[in-house]
């Protein structure tokens, strides 16, 4: 394939965030994907990257393969009879439910970076800190953008290492709540929680994202504290003083589950 001399190809981290970037610029609704046009889109940047000698990592192949799976799996002729019985599933249902995660944490990432460009633009009193409290101040400000930092520290580093992606597993935002729920509930009632040692435990970056959007739905919920021993040290968690009554309703876990789902 000849391309112009003054072709440009964008680079992306990875096959999610170029479907996202495909989707975004055509205002396509993510959860009715066309499959066909999409696809062959993905595999147009695939050729062209090819051509300037662009290096893409095995995860992109294996995004082409399964969209052109979940392309010949739509193409197929749907029984109507088998489809009575266990309902008729969309093949596209997987793929949608990682981007919309996906997207969660990108948009997350992206509130955070432009927070903190804001903040770093703006001079405040350090003395002020001496008048709050606990409930004035959770601890948002000073340590949501470290815990960002952190998260993207443990995914360079999990990079020089295998990550088991358990074939099957069907981990989400809601289900990593409980679990920190029931972690938090074990622990000692001031006792705070390595965030590094709970990101470096998941088997694989899917798990890892979930986390992050558990723990900051947990800030959120202020159910959880983010906090430092000192400056620009390891971060952990640890119960709020609103965490038992955060979690005295279901309702906190199933308004979760209609936000993620």
């Amino acid at each position: 394939m000849s391309l112009p001399l003054n072709v440009r190809v964008e680079k992306y981290e990875g096959p999610l965030d170029l479907l996202l970037d495909l989707i975004r610029k055509q205002q396509i609704d993510i959860r009715d994907i066309p499959i066909a046009s999409i696809t062959a889109q993905y595999l147009e940047y695939m050729a062209r990257a090819s051509a300037l000698d662009m290096e893409l990592g095995a995860e992109f192949v294996y995004m082409a393969a399964t969209l052109i799976h979940i392309k010949s799996r739509m193409l197929l002729p749907r029984d109507p009879e088998l489809a009575e019985i266990i309902g008729e599933e969309d093949p596209r249902q997987e793929l949608v439910d990682k981007l919309l995660e996906h997207e969660r944490f990108k948009n997350a990432a992206e509130m955070l970076q432009q927070k903190r460009m804001i903040e770093e633009s703006v001079w405040s009193n350090p003395q002020i800190r001496a008048f709050e409290t606990e409930e004035d101040n959770p601890g948002l400000a000073v340590t949501l953008f470290d815990l960002v930092k952190t998260f993207q520290d443990v995914v360079e580093r999990v990079k020089q290492r295998p990550l088991y992606e358990v074939s099957g597993e069907d981990v989400n935002v809601p289900q990593m709540i409980l679990h920190l729920k029931r972690l938090l509930e074990n622990a000692k009632r001031d006792e705070a929680l390595s965030v590094l040692e709970l990101f470096e435990r998941q088997r694989s970056r899917a798990a890892m994202i979930c986390l992050l959007l558990a723990i900051l739905e947990l800030v959120k919920m202020q159910a959880i504290v983010l906090v430092q021993k000192e400056a620009f040290g390891e971060i952990a968690i640890r119960r709020h003083k609103r965490f038992d009554e955060v979690f005295a309703s279901e309702q906190t876990v199933t308004d979760t589950e209609k936000d993620y789902h």
